[in-house]
């Protein structure tokens, strides 16, 4: 059936289109040559699995709770998987895993705290069962006084470093499986981020702090540890991707100030590009789809690789040096 495209959909996807151009060049190890499929903004999370079984394989997801989280969580255990799915406390973690259908574990994991980071990573190492794909989604958005984790800005750590810490432990169970799939959940907003990239003399956020800038600097990171990832790793079974799932109306936006809340709730159709099940649809794609077995170090919008512009991802001395200095920050963790 075709689809009718309304003024709505039409001024929701020249927004889009408009993030996607201004986000930044990824300049990955990548692999060359993806594949584009035949799924798109329209897409969601079943579209893009539909026919899949996925019995047999072993997903985790961060922040499955809520929102995309929960949607992805959702789907794969609709199609067969074994979802772990983590939360930020055992009442939140359970209770989503009882709201769905299918083979859910739930597990604990504070991303600020990274003993608990440790203890999840242990928890699913005694499972004794190969990682088929772990999707880094949990995440928080624009905080709007400074916070600090670890002597670190708390996005910086919820959004990135506790993910670079959980998929580092968690690496052998992803060598393990046939194919082992890392999905970083990064951002448009990413463009955002300081002009200057990584700024590792500001890692605390005391030398200057804005809410939007530190989330972009936050996914900036994220992307960038895609980068590195997928450069060491270039000869291996494990792939790396990461993704942007759109403008979509979540509960990322609570730490908003009121004002930016209350339009979102006005104007939200024009602000907001996707709908929940759109938006897990990239997550589950690139997470399960066989298409993508051998694709890794891409950007994905809308389920397809982009190549935007930005000097950042041609400076691999960056990316490397981010790598570097993060496994000084949770060495004792690892």
């Amino acid at each position: 059936m075709s689809k009718r495209i309304t003024r709505r959909k039409f001024l929701q996807k020249a927004i889009s289109y408009g993030a996607v151009l201004l986000l930044p060049r990824f300049i990955f190890a990548q692999t060359p040559n993806p594949p584009r499929g035949k799924f798109n903004a329209d897409s969601t999370a079943e579209d893009v699995t539909r026919g899949l079984d996925l019995t047999g394989k072993t997903i985790m997801i961060t922040g499955a709770n809520s929102g995309l989280g929960h949607e992805t969580m959702r789907v794969l255990a609709m199609r067969g998987a074994h979802v772990i799915a983590t939360a930020r406390t055992a009442e939140k973690a359970e209770k989503a895993a009882n709201s769905v259908k299918g083979k859910v574990t739930p597990l604990v994991c504070e991303l600020t705290d990274f003993n608990s980071v440790i203890d999840c990573a242990k928890m699913v190492e005694e499972l004794k069962l190969p990682l088929d794909a772990l999707i880094c989604n949990a995440g928080v958005m624009q905080l709007q006084e400074l916070q600090t984790v670890y002597g670190l800005e708390k996005q910086f750590v919820v959004n990135y470093l506790g993910h670079f810490l959980l998929s580092q432990r968690l690496l052998p169970l992803l060598q393990r499986a046939p194919q082992g799939r890392l999905v970083l959940v990064s951002s448009g907003l990413i463009r955002k981020a300081p002009k200057v990239g990584i700024e590792f003399d500001n890692l605390d956020g005391k030398k200057s702090y804005d809410p939007e800038v530190a989330y972009g600097h936050s996914k900036l990171a994220v992307a960038l540890y895609a980068a590195e990832f997928a450069r060491r790793f270039a000869n291996s079974t494990v792939t790396v991707n990461a993704v942007h799932p759109g403008i979509i109306h979540t509960n990322l936006v609570r730490h908003l100030p009121w004002y930016k809340r209350a339009g979102a709730n006005l104007l939200g159709f024009l602000i907001f590009n996707k709908s929940i099940e759109e938006g897990a649809a990239t997550h589950c794609y690139v997470a399960t789809h066989p298409s993508l077995k051998k694709v890794s170090g891409h950007f994905f919008v809308d389920c397809n690789p982009v190549t935007p512009e930005s000097p950042h991802f041609s400076n691999q001395k960056m990316a490397a040096k981010l790598w570097e200095t993060s496994m000084q920050l949770v060495k004792k963790y690892l």
